[in-house]
Parts: C-alpha cells; sequence; structure tokens
C-alpha cells in the first residue's frame, strides 16, 4: 500500500469510527483534520507505533463491550479502511552507543472497534527515526493465546512454514516506516507489540542528539476518564569516550538514575498520564572533548557466529573544534563541481524543486570557496569551463544559467559528466575537490561507470575527488546535509596504519571517509588473531599538515559490537557484491543479515505466528528482542 493510500484509509477509518458508542461516558470522535492535509495527502501518516484495525466489512465496527445494535451498513472498504486502536501503555528504551542507537519498544492496545463476536486483522505500523533499520518484531493476543514473530529469511531460499499459523510479509511504507499485519483478531482483544529497531544519533561536534517518533494522535487515549494510561520512557547512554558526561535537552521529565558504571548514564520517566504525549522523544547530551580522540573496543564472537571472527568497532571524535580558544584546528576550503540530471524524466516539479536546491546550496558556500555545473541528458552542458570562486557576483551569474539551461528533455548520460568533473578537479592542491551527483534513475552502463571512477581515483592526488551521490526525493534538505559535511571536513586521507600490514583484518569500509566536525568517523571489522594495544591512525589536517593518533583498546562488558557495526558492514559488502558481482559476498551478506537481524539487499522479513496452547518454538533467522 503506498503512503497516500494508507493516509486515506485511515481517513476513511475515522469517519468509520463514529459508528463506535460508548455509553454516557464519552464517544470517540475522529480528530481535527491535521493542517498538513491541505497541502499533502500524507497527513495520517503514523508519527508513532500505531495499531490499526483493518476494516474491509464495515458492519463489523462496534463497540465490543456495549453492542449499539446500528443499522446494518451495506458494501465494502476497497481498499480497506484502516481505525487506529486504542493504546493502553507505552514503553521505550534507547540504548546508545556513538553514533547508534538501539531502540526496544514495548505497548499494549485493545481491538477496541470492532464487535465481540466479529474479528478482523491488525496493521502495525512502526515508524524509526534517522536511517532506522527494524530488527525484529513479537506480538501476542489475549495474555499469549496467539503469539506471533517476524523472521528474516533469504530471499532465494523457502521459509518453513509446517506447525505455523501464517506466514505473511512485512514491508515498508517509506523508508522508515516499517508494516506488518497480524491476521483474524477478535473484537476486544488486548495486543501486545514488542518491537527493536537500529537508528542514527545525530551529532554536531560533541553534541549528540537522539530523536525517536513518539506523537500520538488524540484518538489513540482510551475512551472513559478512569482507563489507566501508562508512559514510560528509559535513556541508557554508553559513554565510550570515558569523558565527562553532560546531558543538556530532553522532551520528557527523565531523572538519572544511580549507577555503580561511571561510563554508563540511565534516565528514566514512568508515569501515568491523562493522554499520551504529543511530541517526539528528543534527548541531547555531549561527552566534551577539545582535540581529536578515538577508542577501540572488541567482541568475541558469538556461539555459531557465521565466520568465528572476532569483532572490532573504531570510532575517531572530531571533538567540540569551536570550544578551542586557539583554533589550531581548522576546517578545508572546498572545490565543488555539481553534476545534475536534466533528462526527460525530471520534468515538472522535479526539475524545479533541483533548480531551488541548487540555488539555495549555491548560497551558503563560502567566500573562498570554488565551484562550477555540469547539466546533462544526452548532452553535457557547462556553466565554466573552470572551476569559479564562490562571490556574490559569480552565484548570481550560476543562478541565471541554471534557469536558463535546466530544461527537462533528452537521455540520461552520466559517464561524460562524470569525466568531465574529475578531470576539472584533478588539478587541486589546497582543498577538498568534491563531486555532488544528482539524478532520478539507472543507466544501462553504472558498473562500467564506477569502474571508470575507480581507476581514475586511484591516481596519486593529493586529495582525490569526494563523490556525493543522491536522488531526488527530498532534494533539498539531502544536499543542505551533504553540503554541510563537507563544510566541516577537518581530517582527509585517513589511514591505519596498523592494519597496512595485517592479513587477517578486514576493515569496513577498505576506503576511510574524512572525519567531520558533524560527529565521530565509525570503523568496524573482523579478525582472527590478538589484536593490537594500540592503534595508529594517520590523516592530513586543513592546513594540510600530518596528524597522527594513537587509539588505545577499551574494555566493556556486554557491548553489543556487532549490533552496532552490523549496518555499516551490511552496507558495504552489498555495494561491493553488486559492484562486482560476486555471489560469494552476497551469500555473506545473507549469513551477516541472518545473524544479525539487519534487513539487506538479499533478504526479507516475514511474520510468523502460532497457537500458543504448543511450544512456543521459533525458527532459525528470527530476531530475539532480549539480546
Amino acid at each position: 500500500m503506498a503512503a497516500e493510500e494508507f493516509s486515506r484509509s485511515v481517513e476513511d477509518g475515522l469517519r468509520l469510527a463514529k459508528r463506535i458508542y460508548f455509553g454516557n461516558d464519552r464517544a470517540v470522535a475522529p480528530p481535527k483534520q491535521p493542517a498538513s492535509m491541505t497541502k499533502s495527502e500524507t497527513g495520517f501518516l503514523p508519527a508513532a507505533p500505531m495499531v490499526y484495525a483493518v476494516i474491509t466489512d464495515p458492519g463489523i465496527v462496534d463497540n465490543p463491550d456495549i453492542p449499539s445494535y446500528q443499522p446494518h451498513v451495506h458494501g465494502r472498504c476497497d481498499p480497506p479502511a484502516l481505525i487506529p486502536i486504542q493504546m493502553n501503555a507505552i514503553e521505550l528504551v534507547a540504548d546508545c552507543y556513538v553514533d547508534t542507537a538501539l531502540v526496544t519498544l514495548s505497548g499494549t492496545w485493545r481491538l477496541h472497534c470492532v464487535s465481540s463476536v466479529r474479528s478482523s486483522d491488525c496493521r502495525i505500523a512502526i515508524p524509526m527515526g534517522p536511517q532506522g533499520s527494524i530488527l525484529g518484531s513479537e506480538v501476542s493476543v489475549n495474555n499469549n493465546r496467539k503469539y506471533y514473530f517476524t523472521q528474516l529469511v533469504d530471499l532465494e531460499g523457502d521459509i518453513r512454514k509446517e506447525n505455523w499459523l501464517e506466514a505473511r510479509d512485512g514491508g515498508f511504507l517509506k523508508p522508515h516506516i516499517f508494516t506488518f499485519d497480524i491476521p483474524q483478531i477478535d473484537g476486544g482483544s488486548i495486543i501486545s507489540v514488542k518491537t527493536k529497531w537500529s537508528q542514527n544519533i545525530q551529532c554536531h561536534n560533541d553534541l549528540f542528539s537522539l530523536q525517536v517518533p513518539f506523537n500520538f494522535p488524540d484518538f489513540v487515549n482510551p475512551a472513559g476518564k478512569k482507563m489507566s494510561k501508562k508512559e514510560t520512557v528509559q535513556v541508557n547512554v554508553n559513554a565510550i569516550a570515558g569523558n565527562e558526561f553532560q546531558p543538556r535537552k530532553m522532551s520528557h521529565p527523565l531523572k538519572e538514575k544511580r549507577q555503580n558504571d561511571e561510563r554508563r548514564k540511565v534516565f528514566i520517566y514512568d508515569s501515568d498520564v491523562l493522554s499520551f504525549t504529543k511530541s517526539d522523544f528528543r534527548f541531547s547530551y555531549t561527552v566534551p572533548s577539545s582535540q581529536i580522540n578515538g577508542s577501540i573496543v572488541l567482541e568475541s564472537p558469538s556461539s555459531g557466529d557465521f565466520d568465528e571472527t572476532d569483532v572490532f568497532c573504531m570510532y575517531v571524535s572530531p571533538g567540540n573544534l569551536q570550544s578551542n580558544k586557539v583554533r589550531v584546528v581548522s576546517v578545508f576550503r572546498k572545490d565543488i563541481v555539481y553534476v545534475i540530471d536534466i533528462s526527460g524524466s525530471m520534468r515538472g516539479r522535479v526539475i524545479e524543486d533541483m533548480k531551488n536546491a541548487l540555488s539555495t546550496a549555491l548560497s551558503k558556500l563560502d567566500p573562498e570557496d570554488s565551484f562550477s555545473i555540469i547539466a546533462f541528458n544526452g548532452e553535457s552542458y557547462q556553466f565554466s569551463s573552470s572551476l569559479e570562486l564562490a562571490s556574490k557576483n559569480n552565484i548570481e551569474k550560476a543562478t541565471e544559467w541554471i534557469n536558463m539551461n535546466f530544461v527537462a528533455g533528452g537521455e540520461t548520460d552520466i559517464s561524460d559528466p562524470m569525466k568531465t568533473a574529475i578531470a576539472m578537479l584533478s588539478g587541486v592542491r589546497s582543498s577538498v575537490p568534491i563531486v555532488f551527483l544528482v539524478t532520478d534513475g539507472t543507466v544501462e552502463d553504472e558498473r562500467e561507470i564506477c569502474d571508470m571512477v575507480k581507476k581514475r581515483m586511484a591516481k596519486k592526488e593529493s586529495i582525490s575527488p569526494r563523490i556525493y551521490t543522491f536522488g531526488i526525493d527530498a532534494v533539498l534538505p539531502q544536499m543542505l546535509d551533504l553540503l554541510d559535511k563537507a563544510s566541516s571536513l577537518v581530517l582527509a586521507n585517513i589511514a591505519v596504519e596498523t592494519f597496512n600490514n595485517w592479513d587477517k583484518v578486514e576493515l569496513y569500509p577498505a576506503h576511510l571517509p574524512d572525519l567531520s566536525s558533524m560527529g565521530p568517523l565509525v570503523l568496524s571489522g573482523r579478525y582472527k588473531g590478538n589484536f593490537p594495544e594500540t592503534v595508529k591512525v594517520k590523516g592530513i589536517l586543513a592546513d594540510f599538515n600530518n596528524f597522527e593518533l594513537e587509539v588505545k583498546i577499551q574494555k566493556f562488558k556486554d557491548l553489543p559490537v556487532e549490533k552496532i557495526c552490523a549496518r555499516y558492514q551490511i552496507d558495504y559488502l552489498t555495494a561491493n557484491a553488486w559492484l562486482s558481482e560476486n555471489k560469494e559476498l552476497e551469500n555473506k551478506v545473507v549469513k551477516l543479515s541472518l545473524e544479525t537481524g539487519f534487513i539487506s539487499e538479499y533478504t526479507g522479513m516475514t511474520v510468523l505466528g502460532h497457537d500458543m496452547a504448543k511450544h512456543k518454538k521459533k525458527a532459525k533467522g528470527s530476531y530475539s528482542l532480549e539480546s
């Protein structure tokens, strides 16, 4: 179901919910139409974990406790209407590790809108924070009479179905909203849901900010003033750096719980509420340091690990550069070539959004930066044959050129403009050369283009061009985020010298990205043998002086290193598998995905369930939410 259709189905469900009568206590009325609905058809997408009754027959909609005996409703809902069901309690636990949070959400809902003698499917929607990756869900109905859970499966393999009630696929309504259905739940049932996901913690200098979707609409509050509503939030911050921890802002009245371990801070909010929270959960904190620093943590393989190698995670943090009274560490100057798709598929609003995004990005360049623009379809069109300083006059000229030349039409040829862009940047010596490639689709020679870029990057430049690629969805925030990152680079050409002569280590990624003041650089890998006590990291500062850092091992108990790093490893291995068309690498991704619970290109998530009167067993590949 598309996001727009989902939103319309929820709106239909809220109208249908007017049939429900709650006696003299109160009736549930649909909420006021959100302001966003006047501009967008996605106004009823979930902004917090939600459960919906999937209604095809409107005649089943009724209060399971107080039948209203309303006239029969003829017809069916096609597509099905979605009625948000009422929530009794919600608990959020977030474990924070460097730039990653493992979030566990537990809640109970009641199917309040279906007659007690009827049943309906229920749809569970889980919105996640930035770069969210679903790890698994467990659902029990009526105190475990029925039990369901998600399981990752190899898309090329078979799903074991014996002894299971039903298998259904989960899917993404939008990249950050995961949904799945539970079949035929009786009206009045209590549904308990436990879900876990991984998401990014936003970083800038030494400020870490966690944001979790937690904005519940009024219509999930149970009918009746005396109905209990429980809300619990717990944040566990693992300050790996070992520096002084300082909480900053929080959306809920969290209180710190005393801990024996100074490296772990626990904050808790637990309350009976009149209505559930109407704002996302936000929590920010600092682990201050005035200089570039780093740490390494290790983890031995779990029993049955797919390759029986140890896992390590290393991070390098920029510290808070703004806290230095003497700004010894500065950021790099930028030389940027914007390579923009103007082929026929970019017609209409897409090309207009692209014009606005590029004009805004140009206006944010520093005066000492340089830039050029290449527009392409079947041909290439250059703003200038060489890089131009980002002066006010040149940016005005560029904006006029964009408005004149950004006319969508023709085929798509990425190869030639990319060659031109890299050639324009080949001579830079005192800046970070960057290519911004924006396109809305694929071409037949993708691998050849990537291979060409790799070969050109292999030339011994002082700093090779950095290439940022992204699609046209939400192009403005994407471009501005990448520009902010490019504008805050403090360490480039990073290499881990210790690993150069060690053939029993795999580093992800093999080619290390730059360190930005926007947050730590997180690296991970697998190794065999004894890990060295210290690792030497080298790089180039913005003044082009060499930089060295001795990174030491930090020892922690029960730190889920593999879980923290799994998404990075899967993404890197998947890209390499695609580029090299290597089946062995694909199989490695599948094994790592099934081992860690992270969805990959080659695995999918299905929902299994069975009767709890039988023994509660799990198939191989299911993800334990206790891990």
